[in-house]
């Protein structure tokens, strides 16, 4: 299943849980999960192509592409300093990455 914006039913639910998005919305628990159903698979519908993505909670999204796929994920790093005992952010990225595919 692949997805396409709903901009309706992103602009029908502006009533979440929580007005404010805080540190507790980027831990990866209920509270990140429960804003991201109530915010962005709202957002999106099923136009029937083979996949899956955001609609099934996945951090990522497969695309069917003819006889192809195409696979996209994203996740973002912040690591201060740059540079640290037994690695960098260059490498925390790329491992993120490499993991969710």
């Amino acid at each position: 299943m692949s997805t396409a914006i709903n901009d309706d039913a992103v602009r029908a639910h502006s009533g979440r849980r929580d007005p404010t998005i805080v540190m507790k919305h980027g831990a990866g628990g209920r509270a990140m999960r429960r804003l991201i159903q109530e915010t962005l698979t709202r957002g999106f519908i099923d136009i029937g192509v083979d996949g899956f993505g955001i609609a099934a909670m996945d951090d990522g999204a497969a695309l069917r592409l003819g006889d192809r796929w195409l696979v996209v994920t994203t996740d973002s790093h912040v690591v201060q300093p740059v540079f640290f005992p037994g690695g960098d952010i260059g490498r925390l990225a790329v491992a993120g990455t490499v993991n969710d595919l």
